[in-house]
């Protein structure tokens, strides 16, 4: 049952994403604000989805956490859960993504009307130059910007691997920056087909405001999601059918509790 459900999910993820971008291409001809409403209505579209079809609920803490105006949300990355479902909790939100994602049809024109910011992986010195450029932009017209400071989708509960880069939008752009944590890699693993039913927990947390070194800030930034996130996976055992996806969590704990040479 569970793998039937999650196949249907993923099946309809993408047929009603496609859908729903041809049904509204009209958009590309409207100013950006105005067709804007269409990327949060497609996000909640799957969340209903991930509900009904899926059995995956999610319960948002710390709204009031969120600053007016522009600032930067940087999010604990586990799973393609949060590329989607945190989009309506933003006004005018804009990734930082790579750069490749601009040629998928259809998709890239999205991210390129709506100003999402490239990034190229291959061009370190060059990228940062243009997406600092593209970031400072966005932060003037009130925008808030989503990072996710790994890079990459990492396990529930595996060693943190934060990119230093985050700290270099902190310290130029002079914005706050907001914690953002949650367990959605418990329910819906990075490169998994299957998707767990229960509830994905979201913390967001108290902005960390400009003026801090870089190092006390990047120190500050990974303890507070990383502390967050772990505290929401011991949250999840309690839950009335625990996500088996907390099995391998601890099994990579031990193996990284064995690794760590005796003193």
């Amino acid at each position: 049952m569970l793998l039937l459900r999650s196949t249907l999910f993923q099946v309809l993820f993408y047929a009603v994403t496609l859908i729903e971008m041809i049904l509204f291409s009209p958009v590309m001809l409207l100013p950006r604000k105005w067709g804007w409403p269409i990327v949060p209505f497609w996000s909640r579209t799957l969340i209903w989805l991930m509900r009904v079809v899926a059995g995956l609920k999610v319960e948002i803490r710390g709204r009031e956490n969120l600053p007016d105006g522009g600032y930067i949300a940087a999010m604990k990355h586990q799973s393609a859960w949060e590329t989607v479902a945190l989009i309506p909790l933003f006004a005018s939100p804009t990734f930082i993504l790579k750069r490749e994602l601009r040629w998928i049809p259809i998709f890239g024109w999205y991210t390129a009307k709506y100003r999402q910011i490239p990034i190229n992986r291959g061009k370190r010195s060059e990228a940062l130059a243009a997406m600092m450029e593209a970031a400072k932009e966005a932060i003037a017209e009130e925008r808030q910007i989503m990072i996710f400071p790994e890079g990459t989708r990492r396990p529930a509960g595996a060693e943190p691997k934060y990119k230093y880069g985050i700290t270099h939008l902190y310290r130029d752009l002079k914005c706050p920056v907001v914690p953002i944590a949650h367990n959605a890699g418990l329910y819906w693993p990075r490169s998994s087909w299957k998707v767990y039913p229960g509830t994905v927990i979201v913390e967001i947390l108290p902005p960390i405001e400009p003026g801090l070194t870089n190092d006390v800030f990047y120190e500050h930034l990974v303890e507070t999601i990383e502390t967050a996130s772990d505290r929401l996976i011991e949250e999840a055992r309690s839950a009335p059918n625990p996500s088996p996806v907390l099995k391998d969590v601890d099994a990579a704990r031990q193996t990284a509790a064995e690794a760590v040479p005796s003193q």
